[in-house]
């Protein structure tokens, strides 16, 4: 695939047909035209983004420094300053839910849900959400009204990114081990454990096609399971650019963006 010159990227999303990716040096969020990736407006930020989340046709940038910034497809911005190094955001219904790794706890419009040793990432499913914890390669139930978290489950040697699939479980990859493992919610039950060699780190969900797109850091490849089933089944697997840390899909399209964390470029797919 065609692939985009950039520096070193550390999250890429797609909203407002736009692909946003964020950058590290200088921090900034690059938005390309999703039909042509054209010059890219780019937008700086107040230092580097952990995470691109998408949000109707925005997206956020969450910036551990400190803040969350929203930007717009036409790379206007608002933030909101979020102490205890913020990593990620999630909506449930019409709550935002913030997770503060320095301060070991998620923030839900201001009630603080403790006892987390590190909520690293916010997966929205159904009326709840679900924590991953890096340091504990462990999943948590989240009510958003609580005061603590839920059952927990471990997930894995070393576990550390996670998304939801249109059938309410939370898809989860165990970047040490080298699986793919899938849990139900409420309650939280592992329901698949899939083997996934060559280092697993980024993933994307295209609800579409029901294809979870998983980068391996390992090998340089990104490989999409079909998960509509019992078991995931390979459709596609491409070589990439090296360090790919982070992908995206286009649910209209179905092409898939993939980021290199070392400056490698911007691979795009279909």
């Amino acid at each position: 695939g065609r692939v985009v010159p950039l520096g070193r990227a550390t999250s890429v999303a797609v909203a407002g047909g736009r692909v946003a990716v964020a950058l590290a040096d200088p921090p900034s969020v690059a938005l390309y035209p999703l039909d042509t990736l054209g010059d890219p407006l780019v937008v700086p930020l107040p230092g580097p983004a952990e995470r691109l989340v998408t949000v109707g046709d925005a997206v956020e940038a969450v910036v551990p420094a400190g803040v969350v910034v929203t930007v717009r497809p036409d790379g206007t911005t608002s933030q909101r300053a979020v102490d205890g190094a913020p990593v990620d955001v999630t909506r449930v219904g019409d709550r935002t839910l913030v997770a503060q790794r320095d301060l070991r706890q998620v923030s839900v419009d201001g009630h603080v849900v403790r006892g987390f040793s590190s909520p690293d990432r916010l997966v929205a499913v159904g009326g709840a959400a679900v924590v991953l914890d890096r340091p504990r390669s462990a999943v948590f139930d989240l009510d958003p009204s609580a005061d603590g978290p839920g059952a927990g489950l471990r997930a894995g040697e070393g576990a550390t990114n996670a998304v939801a699939d249109r059938f309410g479980r939370v898809l989860v990859v165990d970047t040490r081990g080298g699986e793919l493992m899938a849990f139900s919610t409420g309650p939280l039950i592992m329901r698949l454990r899939f083997p996934v060699p060559g280092a697993p780190y980024g993933m994307a969900y295209d609800e579409a096609r029901d294809l979870v797109w998983i980068t391996l850091t390992e090998r340089n490849e990104v490989v999409a399971f079909d998960v509509a089933g019992g078991e995931p089944v390979e459709r596609h697997r491409f070589a990439t650019v090296r360090q790919p840390d982070s992908v995206a899909v286009d649910p209209g399209s179905g092409r898939v963006f993939v980021a290199s964390g070392d400056g490698a470029g911007m691979q795009v797919i279909g």
